[in-house]
């Protein structure tokens, strides 16, 4: 099925094309398919091919609820029998077919979560031919991200046992299109799978390649020798060869890769040669010296492992750019799902995202949810009716519920700038570009920033939140530096601003920027020893806020001042003796993304 002499992306697209082959054959215990391609003609040609095939297609919207996606009561028919009837959800429904997800990169994790529990429990009936499933079903997540971009949940893609990326084919090679299998193919593939026959070394063999590329999963081997198994059904074989294994290595294994495969140590010393022996005189014969035999005239080379040979190509898939990616390590990651979030999540009354309603009365402002009080009281309408078929629907109190919505607030990145001593131009030219790059993503976040300077005797809101960038620059430009410490006036002022942005509905969050030497206190007098204590008592009260911060100390060496003052105010404390704005912004990216984790 390898055709050699193809470009990578012509490739790329063939294997595409295999893919929905071997889905058509055995969709459920593959899994599914994790297509990674933009919306464009490329992908259209690929889904009019899943169109065109023996596959049965249902979509599932990414906002679907859970009476739609699992299953509910079918309400008219419940108010019209008196018992209860049952309507069964998409994913019965998609029993034996194929589930595309559209957006599979925005998919709520709940609906994630159903779908996966929902698969686990398929494959594991399909296991087991006596008992049967109502969902045994296959996944075609669509995913539209980009690299720098948060993609699908892990949960879903690793079910998902073949990952596809088509976003470096062009539209040109994705018309060499391949014929999907009709149904007189399929039935002789399906028969010859059920006969198919594997070896303990080829089990191994895709075990140890998946050690090799940094493969944790167990999934991955068992959809790897599941994918050779139907590879060579397809090619009318009832017993998987090395040609079948090496295909399921590259399109399993290699894009599942974490890791580069270590080399051998080819530059080893070989060992000390030992010094021959002469050999013993021996007489001279007249006879010539008999010929050995023919099995050992010309030993065969050995034969490579077949663990090397599968390594070998899964690594001519190895996922692009992964060694940039090791070197990265998870920062991009959590950038990337980063975006597009805000502040906390809250349970809200009237606006935001719906909720599963709850039992509850429609007070205090709380709206009643008709459709759940109706489900509610259908099933006891045989009771509570003393002439069946009267056609009222007689409701109760305990009926009741009541519509919840999840509401994201906006966040606010509070500055507080430690503007004296000698070094502080240094520190403040780091803040600024620190500023400058948090302001650049604010606009995806929602977020917007603060500024506080404190230096002489007290501090100054040097600018109100705001997203704009300009306006930040103009501010901190005019800074200047030198003078005191005044510590205590800058969290004080900190606190008002957090307060401030609490009554108005944002979540406010804290990022310091000293070295905790204190020396000027709230009166706006000198000496240490008062503006530590003034000092100490502001964090204190910071800490029994309960609003999230974080102490950077720009400190040339790490301050136990600057430690002490964090454990009191409850912050993050991160020494940074040479400050630079990418690892700052990165720093304060990861608080958010701790204040926005559910």
């Amino acid at each position: 099925m390898n055709a050699p002499g193809l470009s990578q992306a012509s490739q790329a697209w063939q294997d595409a094309q295999l893919a929905l082959m071997a889905l058509q054959v055995d969709p459920v215990r593959l899994g599914g398919i994790w297509l990674r391609a933009s919306h464009g003609p490329v992908r259209d040609n690929w889904l009019q091919l899943l169109k065109d095939s023996t596959l049965k297609t249902y979509r599932v919207p990414g906002q679907v609820d859970d009476e739609r996606l699992l299953g509910g009561m079918d309400l008219a028919a419940t108010l019209q029998t008196g018992r209860v009837i049952h309507q069964p959800g998409l994913l019965a429904q998609a029993h034996g077919g194929v589930i595309v997800l559209p957006m599979a990169e925005r998919l709520p994790s709940k609906v994630t979560a159903h779908i996966a529990q929902a698969q686990d429990c398929g494959q594991v009936h399909a296991t087991h031919a006596h008992i049967t499933s109502p969902a045994q079903f296959s996944v075609i997540a669509l995913d539209e991200s980009e690299e720098d971009e948060a993609s699908a949940a892990v949960t879903l893609t690793e079910r998902l046992g073949l990952w596809l990326d088509l976003r470096a084919i062009s539209m040109a090679e994705s018309d060499a299109k391949l014929e999907t299998l009709g149904d007189v193919e399929l039935q002789e593939a399906i028969a010859l799978l059920k006969q198919m026959e594997t070896s303990h070394e080829q089990v191994e063999a895709l075990c140890q390649t998946a050690l090799a590329l940094g493969v944790d999963s167990l999934r991955a081997p068992l959809m790897a020798l599941r994918l050779a198994c139907v590879c060579a059904a397809l090619e009318g074989r009832d017993a998987v060869e090395q040609s079948d294994l090496q295909l399921a290595a590259r399109l399993v294994l290699g894009p599942r890769a974490t890791r580069m495969p270590a080399q051998p140590d080819d530059e080893q010393d070989p060992p000390p040669e030992e010094p021959e022996e002469p050999p013993p005189e021996e007489e001279p014969q007249n006879e010539p010296p008999e010929p050995p035999p023919e099995d050992e005239q010309e030993p065969e080379p050995p034969q490579e492992a077949l663990e090397d040979v599968l390594l070998a190509a899964a690594i001519a898939s190895l996922p692009p750019k992964l060694l940039d990616r090791l070197l990265m390590g998870k920062a991009s990651t959590k950038a990337a799902h980063g975006l597009g979030n805000s502040g906390q999540a809250k349970t809200s009354k009237l606006r935001g995202r719906p909720l599963t309603p709850r039992p509850g009365k429609p007070s205090a402002g709380a709206r009643l949810h008709v459709l759940a009080t109706l489900v509610n009281a259908a099933p006891k309408q045989r009771i509570r009716q003393n002439a069946p078929g009267s056609g009222r629907v007689v409701i109760r109190s305990d009926d009741f519920h009541v519509q919840r919505y999840a509401q994201q607030t906006p966040s606010c990145l509070i500055f507080a700038l430690d503007a004296s001593g000698s070094a502080a131009q240094h520190r403040l030219a780091e803040a600024k570009g620190a500023v400058e790059l948090l302001l650049e993503q604010s606009y995806a976040r929602r977020d917007s920033v603060c500024v506080i300077g404190f230096r002489l005797a007290g501090a100054q809101v040097l600018l109100p939140p705001t997203r704009s960038l300009v306006r930040a620059k103009r501010a901190l430009g005019g800074l200047p530096g030198g003078g005191g410490t005044p510590l205590a006036s800058g969290i004080q002022a900190a606190l008002v601003q957090a307060q401030m942005l609490h009554r108005a509905g944002s979540t406010p969050m804290l990022v310091i920027l000293s070295d905790g030497r204190a020396n000027v206190s709230l009166a706006g007098t000198g000496g240490r020893t008062q503006a530590r204590e003034d000092a100490q008592a502001c964090a204190q009260q910071w800490c029994l806020s309960g609003y999230p911060s974080l102490w950077i100390d720009t400190a040339p060496q790490p301050e136990p001042q600057a430690q002490t003052l964090a454990n009191l105010m409850g912050a993050n404390y991160f020494p940074m003796p040479y400050v630079q704005a990418q690892r700052m912004a990165a720093v304060v990216q990861d608080l958010s993304a701790q204040v926005r984790r559910p």
